[in-house]
């Protein structure tokens, strides 16, 4: 029992207190969950892969589907440091016997979880009638009802205390809970540490398959039919789909069961799009050969093929014990595993972006000072490349220096989204914590252009323990670039050289800590190591 959920508890309290009215910050306190309920796929009867409710799990440790959690708390009193948690479990039927792995029993459950008392379901509604003959002034917290963010609350259960004219309130649980998630313990930063080394491990492992593709390691030979499959080692990665399965199938491998998200995998120019989702398509191939006129699935399977040199971008991270990966690396395809000049130098450019935001981490510095660095670093970059048009140009001036470029937010156009975000139970973990309402931003500093912040997920202060992504990338979307196609700070001859590229995301995840951070991704993004291992010089 390696999980403190006692410790979460008194966390969440200590917040819930402070969100409170002075008048009922004295009066007892219970928590009322529902863990999520096993899924099935529609119209079968075979449950699919269970994920308990993050808020639930944080509070329990507890990953039996349909269970619930009554916790009591109350300032002033031994309540205060040791919260009762009585987590109530499904009793095991015979058709659990039968069809699926049953729950736990009681005697094992008490063993697994940080609870002070575990029983069925069924004890729950007395649970109940107790502490409200004990507490007759207690206020009961769930979490928002009516959404299908969190499991339902059965009316069986919240109906209680409202009968007995107790107070049932959702207004206060959910802030709670994400402010006392916001910042890592030691036991989650360690569930985080595992997520990122599997996920590390695994996108070197679609790095090497690639570079032995280029050596010519891996044998190509028919496929299924009358002659055998192929072999996991066998495999070429010719599409967005296989690099996907090989990622994926080596975190399984590890031991990790779920994906923290779904894994983006965009080849070429689909790199533009941020969200990726399909992982659908091939590898953009090479010229037209004079007899590939005829050109039909036969090319896809027995002939060789001419890559395009283009860059793959793999967004894809696990999770271990609900804890959450989050990693983006590009590599070169094609070109014998080398970056084109346009593609390495906008790669050199967003990994400039990321090592100066490293540079800058410390707790107390604003997440909004990281955009705005990222946004300034692009915009001296692309001047040096002559994107932009730097104040030296012919015909330019003051009105095309850097900080009339970052004054237009024409940068946004190449850097749309925010540069990171908290990372935990969840990939864009505690919402309503991580952007509050009323952004305290950074004073006396210029903030560049408004729209540089429309997508920043984290708006706040950093704070020792937090986790966060730090993802800077540069795209050249089609559809973004059309807004900016008239520009008098773009050098559009130039622009066109590089739209090929498609799109650069690095992204890792960093722990801050007093010192400043330490970062939690081990798979290296250096441009002469990525090119090694994808040449399959390494």
């Amino acid at each position: 029992m390696n999980f403190a959920a006692s410790n979460h508890a008194i966390k969440t309290f200590a917040n819930l207190v402070e969100l409170l009215p002075a008048v009922d910050q004295r009066k007892p306190q219970v928590l009322l969950l529902a863990g999520s309920v096993t899924p099935f796929r529609n119209d079968t009867d075979r449950e699919m892969v269970f994920r308990q409710e993050s808020n639930f799990y944080y509070l329990s440790g507890c990953t039996i589907p349909s269970a619930y959690l009554l916790l009591t708390f109350q300032d002033g009193t031994s309540l205060a440091n040791n919260p009762s948690l009585q987590l109530f479990i499904p009793k095991t039927e015979l058709a659990d016997l039968m069809w699926s792995v049953p729950p736990p029993s009681i005697q094992e459950a008490q063993t697994l979880y940080d609870a002070t008392l575990v029983a069925h379901t069924e004890a729950l509604p007395e649970a109940i009638h107790q502490l409200l003959k004990a507490f007759p002034e207690a206020i009961f917290h769930t979490l928002p009802k009516g959404t299908p963010l969190f499991p339902d609350l059965a009316e069986q259960y919240s109906g209680i205390p409202l009968s007995r004219n107790a107070r049932v309130t959702d207004e206060f649980l959910l802030a709670a809970l994400h402010h006392a998630r916001l910042t890592k313990d030691a036991a989650e930063v360690a569930l985080i540490k595992k997520a990122n080394e599997i996920s590390s491990r695994a996108h070197e492992v679609v790095m090497r398959v690639l570079g032995q593709g280029v050596r010519g390691l891996i044998k190509k030979g028919k496929g299924a039919g009358t002659e055998r499959p192929l072999l996991p080692g066998e495999w070429l990665i010719e599409k967005e789909a296989e690099a996907e399965a090989l990622f994926v199938a080596f975190c399984r491998r590890e031991g990790s069961v779920h994906q923290a998200y779904l894994p983006i995998v965009a080849a070429s120019t689909r790199a533009s799009t941020l969200h990726y989702c399909c992982n659908d398509k091939e590898f953009a191939w090479g010229p037209v050969k004079p007899h590939d006129h005829k050109n039909d699935n036969h090319l896809a399977h027995d002939q060789d093929k001419e890559f395009v040199p283009q860059v793959l971008l793999i967004d894809a991270g696990c999770e271990w014990d609900c804890y959450a990966a989050d990693i983006t690396r590009t590599m070169p395809v094609g070109n014998g595993g080398k970056f084109t000049p346009e593609a390495r130098a906008i790669y050199e450019l967003v990994l400039e972006m990321q090592k100066l935001s490293f540079e800058t981490l410390e707790p107390g510095l604003h997440w909004d000072a990281i955009q705005l660095l990222c946004h300034r670093t692009l915009v001296k970059g692309f001047q040096r490349l002559g994107i932009f048009k730097s104040p030296e140009s012919p015909g330019s001036g003051s009105w095309n220096s850097e900080e009339a470029i970052l004054a237009s937010g024409v940068s946004t156009a190449f850097f749309p989204h925010g540069v990171g975000h908290s990372l935990g139970m969840d990939v864009h973990d505690v919402p309503s914590a991580s952007k509050p309402e009323n952004n305290n931003t950074i004073s006396g500093i210029p903030l560049g252009h408004p729209d540089f912040y429309t997508y920043l997920r984290l708006r706040l202060p950093l704070r020792e323990g937090m986790v966060v992504t730090v993802e800077p990338g540069i795209y050249f979307s089609p559809h973004l670039l059309a807004a900016i196609r008239d520009s008098k700070h773009v050098d559009h001859e130039v622009l066109k050289k590089y739209e090929s590229v498609g799109g650069v995301r690095i992204e890792d995840v960093v722990l801050i800590t007093k010192e400043g951070y330490v970062n939690l991704t081990t798979v290296r993004s250096d441009v002469d190591w990525v090119e090694g291992v994808c040449s399959g010089n390494l």
